[in-house]
């Protein structure tokens, strides 16, 4: 195995540990996490690492930069026929935070119930990335709160009212008897396909 390639399997062994732990093991531990038999092998990968970007030295510690939480992009593959395969020679990186927030001062995330929205392909059990404090318009997938009752639905105009409109036909549109309050936008979503 190449360094390049070993480092990359410490790399991943360090990322199950974080996912774990939330904290990385101490220097003296490392050697035993990572499978390796020394403690100056153990400072050179947290040396190349570092110069990777996916580690930094903080206080005399180490700690993971944005790149430690960013994965392999494989780039594009077709959902309809198949297509040929790509070879690679490197890969581009992407972090799920840098792609779903853009503010994350206002940003929350909010699990969808139900199968109201079926048709903009939110299902029941996804999550959505809600930006508060954001303009809305009519269009938009919205959390709002609906004469003191919460739900994640498109916000139409209708005869000059904001409304609540489903995106599925079995379901009617949402007109506030009393009050509409727009909680914050559906930026985003996603869900694990598999637990």
């Amino acid at each position: 195995m190449d360094a390049a390639a070993a480092d990359i399997r410490y790399l991943n062994t360090l990322r199950v540990h974080w996912k774990r732990n939330k904290a990385f093991p101490s220097m003296a531990k490392m050697a035993d996490v990572v499978g390796l038999k020394s403690a100056a092998g153990v400072f050179a990968l947290v040396g190349r690492l570092s110069d990777a970007g996916y580690l930094q030295r903080t206080d005399g510690r180490i700690a993971p930069t944005k790149k430690f939480f960013s994965y392999r992009l494989l780039g594009s593959v077709r959902a309809g026929v198949p297509q040929e395969v790509d070879q690679y020679e490197g890969f581009e990186v992407l972090n799920v935070e840098d792609y779903l927030i853009a503010h994350p001062e206002r940003t929350s995330f909010c699990t969808v119930r139900g199968d109201s929205m079926t048709g903009a392909g939110l299902l029941d059990g996804d999550i959505v990335v809600v930006e508060h404090n954001t303009p809305t318009k009519p269009g938009d997938i919205v959390v709002a709160v609906v004469d003191g009752r919460a739900t994640v639905k498109s916000l139409a105009l209708e005869a000059g009212e904001y409304v609540l409109k489903p995106e599925n036909p079995a379901y009617e549109v949402i007109r506030p008897g009393e009050s509409l309050e727009v909680l914050g936008v559906v930026v985003g979503s996603f869900r694990s396909m598999r637990r």
